[in-house]
């Protein structure tokens, strides 16, 4: 009798254990854990790279244009005064803040990169400057590389000029033999030669030496000029006839 009840002992033991600590083990712990770790940090991160693609797609915009540097530099560079921001922001049509700290931003790179110019702000507005260790090359420059040289016809013009001073076109021409018109044109522009007045007679225009060209000869008077009687030709009333004449 005892031997045959120890057979269903030992059957509910061994299949309850079995099948119910197997199961709930490996599913819910596989399944819960893959899906939303996945899912929830491959979303924010792609969102997140897009986000950061917008800058730079609104910097493209101004493709069709030039930028904010190109307009500053263009601008400052044909200034030959100081000029405001709020002409700039006007100009360009861009905000007054933005304007200010492009030029400054611009200032500091010059400054840092070591250039021959710097971008200051004097008197209320901003323009380009040389560098003060430049200046004795600035100095150079513009005293003997823009020395101002005549041509042989300029330097007989104004030679009629300073000795026949005041004098009109038509009487430099005439004493020439030549059109001086534009010779005098250029003697105006170069400071030697200036307007004194009209010809009472003729109501022609009259011409006569600037201070510029006694300091450019280095005297202190049209006195100091040396005699002009052995150069002139024998025949210099005869050609002053002939100008009153046309005139």
């Amino acid at each position: 009798m005892t031997s045959d009840f120890t057979v269903p002992e030992d059957q509910p033991e061994d299949q309850p254990e079995d099948q119910p600590e197997d199961q709930p083990e490996d599913q819910p712990e596989d399944q819960p854990e893959d899906q939303p770790e996945d899912q929830p940090e491959d979303q924010p991160e792609d969102q997140a790279t897009s986000d950061a693609d917008l800058p730079d797609q609104a910097e493209l915009t101004d493709d069709d244009g030039p930028g904010l540097r190109a307009c500053l530099e263009a601008i400052l560079l044909v200034a030959d005064e100081p000029v405001a921001e709020v002409l700039i922001a006007q100009v360009i049509e861009r905000p007054r803040g933005e304007v200010a700290a492009g030029l400054r931003a611009l200032a500091a790179e010059y400054a840092a990169d070591g250039r021959g110019f710097d971008l200051r702000e004097i008197a209320g507005g901003w323009r380009f400057y040389t560098r003060e260790d430049c200046a004795p090359l600035v100095e150079r420059f513009v005293r003997d590389g823009q020395e101002v040289r005549l041509t042989q016809a300029a330097l007989e013009t104004l030679a009629v000029i300073a000795y026949r001073q005041p004098v009109s076109r038509a009487r430099v021409s005439a004493v020439r033999g030549v059109n001086c018109d534009g010779v005098i044109r250029t003697l105006v522009l170069r400071g030697l030669v200036e307007d004194s007045g009209t010809d009472p007679e003729t109501s022609a225009i009259l011409y006569r030496t600037t201070g510029y060209f006694l300091e450019r000869l280095g005297m202190a008077s049209l006195d100091e000029l040396p005699d002009l009687a052995p150069f002139l030709p024998e025949n210099i009333e005869d050609i002053e006839d002939i100008e009153r004449t046309r005139a």
